[in-house]
């Protein structure tokens, strides 16, 4: 966990700041006659997310391209006017932020001087996985949010509460947020209380989760193919290493995962895709190549499957990912 106080009255210094610890940014300030600039970042890194207590004391408009992760602004004072993709204007406030998805071009037509937000940026593949553990079952489709998070009471309150205060723990020193068996249990809470406070498809089934619960020899076979999803697992082996007849196996699947053992390998895989393609550099790899390192020799059917759970092309993520 790295913790970062930052503080500047140069807008191209909180430009390049907020693109070291976020995204890659242009920011101007508007009607400069108003407020003098004078930008106050306290930032911490824990895994996949970036917790930032962030103003600017002046008004600024920035544009980004796409996310490519999830992220919240809840302000604690003043408001921030939102777009994405092409949606229309939301506005933040100190009772409602604002949930955005890592896909579609994103502009903050105003942040205001006096607004003081949490900001929060949470990585897409770790969300998702996330939530495939809680459900037990590799989400059908794109992982979609609401854009508006209650944060006036109830669970957003709670969580805008919790991230507040792991950064705070965070940045005061030496203190046990910092040490890894208390960041990563903090880095799961997190996860967990965005997906139980914000709006979507699953969020009833996480609220409200059913019996049976995954029998011993499913979590065994998930457990392998999460493991080494590279590896060339066959049904055969899978019952093997879950120590049940494949019929059984191939029954038990179908019934707790939804799917057949061999389709769960290959939705592993394609999140595996997924994260090269956003962790490549400029030029150093194409999609056809991860594709077919993952086993998807079929680019056509490797491509509609892609879209149909990420909600987009591989090519844009690996442009979004650059």
């Amino acid at each position: 966990m790295g913790g970062s106080s930052f503080r500047t009255r140069d807008v191209d210094e909180a430009r390049q700041e907020l693109d070291a610890r976020y995204y890659v940014s242009r920011m101007a300030v508007v009607e400069r006659d108003r407020r003098p600039f004078a930008a106050r970042f306290d930032t911490v890194a824990l895994g996949p997310l970036v917790i930032g207590d962030l103003s600017c004391g002046a008004d600024v408009r920035m544009s980004f391209g796409e996310l490519g992760a999830y992220h919240v602004n809840a302000p604690l004072s003043g408001r921030m006017e939102m777009r994405q993709g092409g949606a229309g204007p939301i506005v933040a406030t100190a009772t409602e932020a604002l949930l955005l998805d890592p896909a579609g071009d994103t502009f903050l037509d105003r942040w205001t001087g006096d607004c003081r937000t949490l900001s929060v940026k949470v990585g897409a593949a770790e969300l998702r996985d996330r939530l495939e553990r809680l459900l037990g079952t590799p989400p059908r489709g794109a992982l979609t949010f609401a854009p508006r998070l209650d944060i006036s009471r109830g669970p957003g309150l709670s969580w805008v509460r919790l991230a507040r205060q792991v950064a705070h723990e965070a940045l005061a020193g030496d203190g046990l947020a910092r040490h890894e068996l208390v960041a990563r249990p903090l880095q799961e809470a997190l996860l967990n209380g965005l997906l139980l406070a914000a709006e979507h498809p699953w969020r009833e089934a996480l609220a409200h989760p059913g019996e049976p619960r995954r029998p011993a020899p499913v979590k065994r076979a998930m457990d392998a193919v999460r493991e080494r999803p590279e590896h060339p697992f066959t049904t055969t082996e899978l019952a093997a290493l879950a120590r049940v007849s494949v019929r059984r196996l191939q029954e038990s699947f179908r019934e707790y995962v939804g799917m057949s053992p061999m389709a769960y390998v290959r939705e592993v895989r394609l999140d595996r895709v997924r994260e090269e393609l956003r962790a490549a550099a400029p030029g150093e790899v194409s999609v056809g190549e991860v594709a077919w390192r993952w086993g998807f020799t079929h680019q056509g059917r490797f491509a509609a499957r892609y879209r149909e759970k990420f909600g987009e092309s591989p090519s844009r993520t690996l442009r979004a990912g650059r």
